[in-house]
C-alpha cells in the first residue's frame, strides 16, 4: 500500500477537510465552492476527496469521493447512475487495420444505436438480460410509479449521447482494443431525477438549512432511503449489463467488416463504474461511498481513465491509497462548459485536434472537442500516488452519440 501523498489540503470553517489531488491541474472557483458545501454536511466521514479531474456538477462536483455516515445524497450520485467504462483487448494488431477506418466506424454505428436511438426490435440478448432484471424493476415501479419508463429493455446495449463514446484504440504495443463509455441510459436518468426530487420533498423545512438544496439527502433507516438504495443498485447493475451488451454488439459488428481478418476479443476486459454509491469499510467504519466521476482504485483493482476524443487514455491498476478512499479520477475532466466550448472552437479547430482519428468532425460534437477538457497528462501526474499505468491507449476510431 502506498504511503506517499500528493494532495492539497483545503479547509473551510465549519466543514470537514477536503483532500484534493489537484497539484498542477486548474480547478474553478465554482467547483471549490461546491466541495466546501459538501464538506459542511454533518455526516461526512473523515474528509471529502477531490480527484484531479474535478469540476462543477449538479449539487456536488464531478470528480469527487464522498464518504457518508447513515445518509446518501442522490444528486451526488447523479442522474447518469452507474455510468462507467469498459475495455476489451482483441487479437488484432495495427497491421490488421485497413487504411481507411470509415467502414469500421459505420459498422459500429449500425451495430449499436447512438444518441437518442434505441433498438426498434429488441435483440435476443437484450430479452434474456431483461428477463433477469425485470422482476425487481416492476417491484420498484410498483412503489414509485412516477419514475416513468421508456422501454428500458430496448435501451440495453445502446450508447446514448453527450460524452458517451465507443472507440477502437491501439495500445503501447500496437494491439487493438475496444473501449466504450456509457451508463444506465434513460431509466437511470428517470430514477436519479425522481429520487433527487423526493429527497427535497422529504426534507421539507429542513431543506433551507442546507448550503445547496441539491444536496438534499435520505437518512438511513427511513423508507425512502431503502427504496433509493434498491433503485440505484438496480440501475448500477443495468448500466454494467448495458456495457456488456454494447461490447458484444461492437465485437459482432466489427466481425462483419470485410477488411478485417477474423479476431477474438475480451482477452483482457475491464468494466468499472464511475458514477455510483456502495457500502465500504474505511478508517474503522462501514460507510456509504459516493463516487461522482471517480473510479474505485483498491490494491490491484483495474480501472479506466479516458482522455478526450483526440488524446490518450489509460488502463490503470489501483494502489489502494486510503486517503482517497481507494479512488482515482474518471477521466480528464471538463475545462469549460459545453456552451463555452461551442462558442470558442470552430470545426477547423476540432478537425486539427482529432487529426488521425476516424470520427465525427461536425458542429454537433464541438462541445466534446479535446481542448474543452483538461490535460490528461497533468491529471495523470497529479494522481501518481493513486494508480499505476498498465496500458496506454490512443484511439483511431471514435463513435459519438
Amino acid at each position: 500500500m502506498t504511503t506517499e501523498t500528493n494532495y492539497k489540503l483545503l479547509e473551510h470553517p465549519g466543514a470537514a477537510p477536503i483532500k484534493a489531488w489537484t497539484k498542477g491541474v486548474p480547478i474553478e472557483d465554482q467547483a471549490r465552492a461546491q466541495l466546501a458545501n459538501v464538506a459542511r454536511l454533518p455526516f461526512i466521514h473523515k474528509w471529502v476527496a477531490a480527484m484531479p479531474d474535478v469540476h462543477w456538477g449538479l449539487g456536488a462536483t464531478i470528480g469527487s469521493v464522498i464518504p457518508t455516515h447513515k445518509a446518501i445524497i442522490p444528486a451526488a450520485v447523479g442522474v447518469d447512475i452507474g455510468c462507467g467504462m469498459m475495455a476489451s483487448r482483441t487479437t488484432l494488431t495495427a497491421n490488421d487495420l485497413p487504411d481507411s477506418l470509415r467502414g469500421v466506424r459505420h459498422m459500429i454505428e449500425r451495430a449499436v444505436p447512438v444518441g437518442q436511438q434505441s433498438f426498434k426490435k429488441t435483440p435476443a440478448p437484450n430479452e434474456s438480460a431483461w428477463k433477469k432484471m425485470s422482476a425487481e424493476f416492476r417491484q420498484i415501479m410498483a412503489k414509485h410509479p412516477k419514475i416513468g419508463t421508456k422501454t428500458p429493455e430496448k435501451q440495453l446495449g445502446t450508447l446514448g449521447g453527450g460524452n458517451h463514446f465507443i472507440e477502437v484504440c491501439l495500445d503501447q504495443d500496437d494491439r487493438v482494443w475496444i473501449m466504450l463509455h456509457s451508463g444506465s441510459r434513460g431509466i437511470g436518468n428517470m430514477i436519479g431525477r425522481y429520487f433527487i426530487g423526493l429527497a427535497k420533498k422529504d426534507m421539507g423545512r429542513n431543506l433551507s438549512s442546507l448550503p445547496d438544496k441539491d444536496l438534499a439527502y435520505f437518512d438511513e433507516g427511513l423508507e425512502h432511503f431503502d427504496d433509493y438504495v434498491q433503485a440505484v443498485s438496480w440501475a448500477q447493475r443495468y448500466a454494467r449489463k448495458n456495457r456488456d451488451l454494447m461490447m458484444r454488439y461492437v465485437i459482432e459488428g466489427m466481425g462483419r467488416v470485410r477488411d478485417l481478418p477474423p479476431f477474438e476479443a475480451e482477452i483482457e476486459a475491464i468494466n468499472c463504474h464511475h458514477n455510483y454509491v456502495q457500502r465500504e469499510h474505511h478508517y474503522g467504519a462501514d460507510v456509504w461511498v459516493t463516487r461522482k466521476g471517480a473510479v474505485r482504485a483498491g490494491v490491484g483493482e483495474m480501472g479506466i481513465i479516458p482522455g478526450s476524443m483526440g488524446t490518450r487514455s489509460y488502463l490503470v491498476r489501483g494502489k489502494g491509497n486510503p486517503e482517497s478512499f481507494e479512488s482515482c479520477s474518471h477521466g480528464a475532466g471538463r475545462a469549460m462548459s459545453r456552451t463555452a466550448a461551442r462558442k470558442r472552437f470552430s470545426i477547423g479547430d476540432h478537425e486539427a485536434a482529432t487529426r488521425g482519428v476516424e470520427c465525427r468532425k461536425d458542429r454537433g460534437v464541438i462541445d466534446e472537442t479535446p481542448a474543452a477538457y483538461k490535460s490528461i497528462d497533468e491529471v495523470m501526474k497529479a494522481q501518481e500516488d493513486l494508480v499505476e499505468v498498465v496500458h496506454t491507449l490512443k484511439q483511431v476510431v471514435c463513435v459519438k452519440g
